[in-house]
């Protein structure tokens, strides 16, 4: 590969030996052709690259050998040169020939750099790229599969091991278990500390996690991404599917009566690791789970069927209070399948006109008239029937109809009051209660769409009693702060169901409230219980205290009442006075008690 012009090497000098020596035995492919691309010399490793692309076994013209894999190189040789007289470098092509599409391990990548120095001749130079191209896309692979916050698997590796595994069908000799994770306070600690701290918790989360599948990271593979080389040496793969959700893939040794035992034992260790406190800048948070175990079996034999069983036994277990495990079974499909139903149709009752309110009145236990009346959604399903708020309510708040659902009972109802104001005047009940739900109270529009009705409908904010559990009340400084908004409306809010929630009778005064629902769970058992007694009569007077009016829940017998009358309870509502009742049905009773 000399210039002509330059000064000839003897072939018989040492210098002249070592040359060839050099172009023969170097790993790379080394080749001079004339501008046309008819090649003058080349080494044996460029011949040994080059002949699989060669046609007929003929090495003759570069351009020629490289037209079907390379066809730009003709084009490429024939521009001018750049720096260094470079025409390309680094071009990446397929060597393999026409072979390599039946046989995948003749698949090779080759590297074309092409050169010309005085528009005459061209050297090229090209080497086996094959394993630098396989560590590259390796790379690739590890980082689009591998959740960058906690450096564990993600969901598209959890789902290509689990593929992997189930069509191997490797499941019926080894039992495969998966856990599906759930954090129970996730967002209570990012509402409260913020999202960095969030993050920092879901990092040692998973660290956590990765602990227990003997987590010691392997010698990189050529072939597999990162967090799958993980799984294969470990126990099992622990993946981040998102959020707050992870996943734990399970594979126990094999032995007599493994069963699910394993699996369970594993949910219960990982419950307590994840139940210890998470310690940052010095504060304590806690974060426990909920898990759900479904089982590699004959009804999930895909990755989707897997996950998705595991997820409806977490949901079941987060449903049932959290900080459990809970396995999967067929009834929890056919519940899920039932309140998929029951959101479809209620999303079709919310604009169908099949949703109506109900009204139960408050009365004065001392002069049994009424005072208040609170309202109560209903739902009359055209083939089910009434439906049951139970049913439906806890699956609006989930997917967030409730919204919809809770401005639509409030206009509702401060509409029929109006009318009532209109047609009974001193008789009517002077104050509409509302109950808020727990998905309704987060939500930023709440304080101007409850100004929206009353100024809509006209009803004066003191004539407007909105309720919240205890447990809602109680819940974080955020949540009180909108307690305050709504409050500085002019309204009036109370707090339901007292005694089932977080709250205390100390805690009561540091919050916005005006009534204490008195829950129905003591008043039914005031009569046989002193324990009961006493307890509600303590509420009634730390009530008075804090200038709270009172109200008792649940009153079904004239005893009852009377025991509430003589511990100084303001009001009561229950069946003894009425059940809720429809707009004629509360006309038609509204006469005997005003």
């Amino acid at each position: 590969m000399t210039d002509p012009a330059s000064p000839q090497v003897p072939e018989d000098s040492d210098a002249f030996q070592s040359l060839i020596q050099f172009l023969y035995q170097t790993p790379v492919g080394l080749i001079d052709a004339n501008a046309d691309g008819r090649i003058r010399m080349m080494n044996p490793m460029a011949a040994q690259l080059l002949m699989p692309l060669a046609r007929d076994a003929v090495l003759d013209n570069l351009f020629d050998v490289l037209q079907e894999a390379v066809p730009q190189v003709r084009r490429l040789a024939a521009q001018p040169a750049g720096v260094r007289g470079v025409l390309c470098e680094g071009l990446r092509f397929e060597g393999g020939g026409p072979t390599a599409v039946a046989h995948p391990a003749r698949q090779r990548t080759l590297a074309l750099s092409l050169f010309s120095t005085d528009g005459k001749r061209l050297t090229a130079v090209v080497h086996d790229a094959t394993q630098e191209e396989r560590r590259q896309r390796r790379r690739v692979d590890a980082a689009a599969q591998t959740d960058r916050l906690t450096g564990l698997a993600n969901r598209q590796a959890l789902h290509a091991y689990l593929a992997a595994r189930l069509e191997q069908g490797a499941w019926q000799a080894r039992p495969l278990a998966l856990l599906f994770i759930n954090s129970d306070r996730f967002q209570h600690i990012n509402d409260t500390v913020g999202q960095s701290a969030g993050d920092a918790v879901l990092a040692q989360l998973g660290g956590r996690l990765q602990a227990l599948v003997d987590a010691v990271p392997p010698e990189p593979l050529e072939t597999l991404p990162a967090p799958l080389e993980m799984a294969i040496t470990q126990k099992g793969l622990v993946a981040r599917i998102g959020g707050d959700e992870f996943a734990l893939v399970f594979e126990p040794e094999p032995g007599p009566g493994t069963g699910a035992a394993p699996a369970r034992a594993l949910a219960a260790e990982v419950l307590r690791v994840l139940d210890q406190p998470y310690v940052l800048d010095g504060q304590a948070l806690h974060c426990p789970a909920s898990i759900g175990i479904a089982y590699a079996s004959e009804r999930s034999q895909t990755a989707g069927d897997l996950l998705y069983h595991a997820r409806l036994a977490m949901v079941a277990a987060k449903r049932a209070g959290g900080n459990r495990a809970m396995e999967f079974a067929h009834a929890l499909q056919q519940q899920a399948q039932h309140r998929s139903a029951t959101e479809n149709d209620l999303r079709r009752a919310v604009q169908a006109g099949e949703l109506f309110v109900v009204y139960q009145p408050v009365v004065s236990l001392h002069s049994g008239r009424i005072e208040a009346v609170e309202a109560l959604v209903r739902w009359q399903h055209p083939v089910r029937g009434l439906v049951s708020p139970v049913e439906f309510i806890g699956i609006a708040e989930e997917t967030g109809l409730i919204v919809e659902v809770g401005a639509f009972v409030l206009r509702e109802a401060c509409r029929q009051f109006m009318r009532w104001q209109r047609q009974h005047g001193a008789r009517a009940p002077g104050l509409m209660a509302v109950n808020l739900s727990r998905a309704q109270l987060p939500h930023p529009a709440l304080v101007d769409d409850v100004a929206a009705i009353l100024q809509e409908t006209g009803m004066r904010p003191a004539q407007l009693q909105l309720e919240v559990t205890e447990s809602m009340a109680a819940q974080d400084a955020a949540v009180q702060m909108r307690l305050r908004d709504l409050k500085r409306l002019g309204l009036t809010l109370a707090l339901d169901d007292f005694g089932t929630g977080y709250s205390s009778l100390a805690s009561l005064h540091q919050l916005p409230i005006d009534v204490l629902k008195i829950d129905r769970s003591f008043v039914s058992q005031l009569e046989t219980s002193r324990h009961h007694r006493v307890l509600v009569e303590a509420t009634v007077r730390v009530a008075q205290s804090l200038a709270l009016r009172t109200v008792a829940e649940g009153i079904e017998t004239e005893a009852q009442a009377g025991l509430l009358a003589a511990m100084h309870c303001d009001k009561g509502q229950g069946y003894h006075f009425a059940r809720p009742l429809r707009v004629a049905e509360f006309e038609a009773w509204l006469p005997t008690h005003s």
